[in-house]
């Protein structure tokens, strides 16, 4: 076992096809933005569709995707489905990504500005 900061590679090994497919499903720009709009709460496809400035339809497509992947699923309320964040590995890594790739830009701004 060869295990250096905490990472062994064979008991990443056993898990990476699940990180293969957390990875794809997370790697659209829309998908990324659509699990930090929910990681504030529950939204329906309209809402979202606003927050992201695209139609509903190209909404509707992209958490599809999240839901067939279980990142995300919808629970219907009258005519409107309100979708929420089950996944609480891409909650984490939303996290993660949103600490590192935030900070680093107002780091970036800030160099600018300087």
């Amino acid at each position: 076992m060869n295990v250096k900061d905490g990472i062994d590679p064979e008991t990443f090994r056993a898990a990476s096809r699940e990180a293969d497919a957390l990875l794809k499903a997370l790697s659209n720009r829309h998908r990324l933005l659509i699990v930090c709009e929910l990681l504030n709460g529950k939204k329906s496809v309209g809402q979202l569709a606003q927050a992201l400035g695209v139609r509903s339809s190209t909404a509707s497509q992209h958490l599809a995707l999240l839901r067939r992947e279980g990142i995300i699923s919808g629970e219907r309320n009258g005519h409107t489905v309100w979708y929420r964040i089950t996944s609480k590995p891409a909650a984490e890594m939303m996290k993660s990504l949103y600490a590192s790739c935030c900070s680093l830009s107002q780091l970036r701004n800030t160099t600018k500005e300087k």
